[in-house]
């Protein structure tokens, strides 16, 4: 029952990476079908799916990643967050609070989490003179257990 409230999507954040840009690709797995491919290769291949929390989980840092209206061309003008605003500027106090506010944003679109987040916990140690560090817990509407995910957030 789970699965069919949290759904399924294919793989774009190969093992929820969020901290290279270069880890968001779709990856070919071998494909549970018996046709042979028209291309004359040995073997079929398919795109892998994610489904229950690992789905939520890449939904999140999907829209996390994604710049506010860039997906209005595709009238999704309201997806994504406002977290690039952050790039280039000082690190501040001030700072680390708007994007605890963008963040806690983003929870609120997601229609499959309750609105608010469980925890939003920022990793000081983690982080660099250039980045922000964040552990976000996440209810998920379904019930079950909290979710939790981990990103790095370049300024």
């Amino acid at each position: 029952m789970e699965e069919q409230l949290l759904g399924i999507d294919l793989i774009v954040v190969p093992h929820l990476v969020a901290h290279d840009a270069a880890e968001v690709d779709l990856i070919r797995r071998r494909s549970p079908m018996q046709v042979l491919p028209a291309n004359g290769a040995s073997e079929a291949f398919d795109l892998g799916t994610f489904s229950d929390r690992e789905n939520l989980a890449q939904a999140l840092v999907l829209r996390l990643l994604t710049p506010r209206g860039s997906l209005a061309s595709l009238g999704h003008t309201a997806y994504g967050s406002r977290l690039h605003e952050l790039i280039g500027r000082r690190k501040t106090k001030a700072l680390r609070n708007l994007c605890r506010a963008y963040v806690l944003e983003v929870v609120a679109q997601e229609p499959r989490v309750e609105d608010s987040a469980v925890s939003l916990v920022f990793e000081p140690d983690a982080e660099t003179s250039s980045s922000f560090v964040f552990t976000l817990e996440v209810q998920p509407c379904s019930g079950g257990e909290s979710l939790g995910l981990s990103l790095e957030v370049g300024l």
